[in-house]
């Protein structure tokens, strides 16, 4: 099966929350963390504890490998078999990598990310080197259902640096991009409409977001910037198609839950904070 089809499907059934496993060994709970193991084998623990938690309430889970990069060696062990665990409980990863290079440099990084030790579902992408930039993660999408998330509109201010900017067609640099790659993913199409070339449509900005569905219809949607970057409910909404069509990342605002809930266990708490996140977003499409 499709990668692409398996989140759709997980996401009609279970929801569009996916919890990002952004996770710092600071954001472990007091006294969770054992003297005996490494900071990695810790943050292992933390995050197992929270994928069996949240696992009926979670549409997927994204791993961003910079906080694992971070601890070195130990750290990209904690990334490995933070991944491993999701694969064992087949549920869908994707690996948070923002690739952006060409040639031989991407063939590389698509086989360390679609294949191996590092393996996901999904992996996401930058494209402002190019189409060749994506190319060589279509043989992977071909041959084992693999997808793609490209960044296209992001949520961070800093997008209008440079995404936003007008070309000499009137379109933004972020429709160039969404217009190319959607018309890439077509020759990638899954069982349910979508593309294994999704897009990330940070949330933050809702000027536009009901043109943005309507113009990638068939483009599933990463969508960060819920919660701690200030995203809400009802602005993610427009983003979504009938509940569907895309998938809205939280890490902070999960990972951290516990301490917005005094006296509550963190795999708990975080469970609370997914409920409570699908629910309101699931009112929030109810109203469109």
């Amino acid at each position: 099966m499709m990668q692409i089809d398996r989140l759709y499907e997980a996401v009609a059934e279970k929801g569009p929350v996916c919890v990002g496993l952004d996770t710092d060994i600071s954001y472990l709970p007091e006294g969770f963390a054992d003297s005996a193991l490494t900071a990695g084998e810790n943050i292992v623990r933390y995050n197992r504890a929270l994928i069996d938690a949240t696992q009926g309430v979670a549409g997927c889970y994204k791993v961003q490998i910079a906080y694992y990069e971070a601890l070195g060696l130990d750290g990209l062990r904690a990334y490995r078999d933070t991944l491993r665990i999701l694969a064992e409980k087949n549920l869908v990863a994707i690996a948070d990598i923002k690739r952006g290079d060409i040639a031989k440099t991407a063939e590389m990084y698509a086989k360390a990310h679609m294949d191996g030790e590092f393996e996901a579902d999904f992996v996401t992408l930058a494209p402002y080197m190019g189409l060749d930039s994506l190319t060589p993660y279509t043989k992977y999408m071909q041959e084992k259902g693999k997808g793609v998330f490209v960044l296209c509109r992001t949520s961070n201010a800093g997008a209008k640096d440079f995404e936003y900017e007008k070309l000499a067609d009137g379109r933004h640099v972020y429709d160039l991009v969404g217009d190319k790659v959607s018309e890439m993913g077509r020759a990638y199409m899954g069982a349910h409409g979508y593309s294994s070339m999704g897009l990330v449509i940070g949330g933050t900005h809702i000027e536009e977001a009901k043109e943005i569905r309507a113009k990638y219809r068939d483009s599933f949607f990463l969508i960060p910037g819920y919660g701690a970057q200030g995203g809400k409910a009802e602005d993610i909404a427009q983003y979504l198609w009938k509940g569907n069509g895309g998938t809205v990342n939280s890490s902070r605002g999960i990972l951290l839950a516990y301490k917005k809930q005094p006296g509550v266990a963190f795999d708990e708490a975080a469970y609370n904070e997914c409920v409570d996140m699908k629910g309101a977003i699931a009112d929030a499409c109810a109203k469109l």
